[in-house]
């Protein structure tokens, strides 16, 4: 199970960090994600990190101002947002896919991972 928070509201070029902690003792994925929302768009992809290495993988709207982090013994995810602006309001929720293999494997793609979390609302006041 995936718990998101830290949403809320931020000024225009101020900061935010959304976290996602995942439950249970063995949680070991091969990556997590975040994806975001908007009020009458689709979904889009945010920003990826694999579980083990260093690989990380952003969307070109957010790089430079999006940061992924992971902490593994706490089995949690953070988005730091700096940067924001009022194109960022939306709702993110946090994703994980738990193995390479199986199937394809695309950081961007919805569908592409297993699991997903609540959403947590940021929006961003100009």
């Amino acid at each position: 199970q995936l718990q998101a928070s830290g949403g809320g509201l931020a000024q225009a070029g101020g900061s935010l960090r959304l976290s996602c902690a995942a439950s249970g003792r063995t949680f070991s994925p091969y990556a997590m994600g975040w994806f975001r929302q908007a009020p009458g768009k689709e979904p889009e992809f945010v920003a990826t990190i694999l579980w083990s290495g260093y690989s990380t993988y952003y969307a070109d709207s957010v790089k430079g101002r999006f940061t992924i982090s992971r902490d593994n013994g706490k089995n949690t995810v953070y988005l730091h947002m700096n940067g924001l602006d009022a194109e960022d309001t939306a709702e993110y929720y946090c994703a994980s896919r738990m193995t390479r293999y199986g199937r394809s494997w695309s950081p961007q793609v919805r569908s592409d991972y297993d699991y997903w979390g609540q959403g947590t609302q940021v929006t961003v006041s100009s």
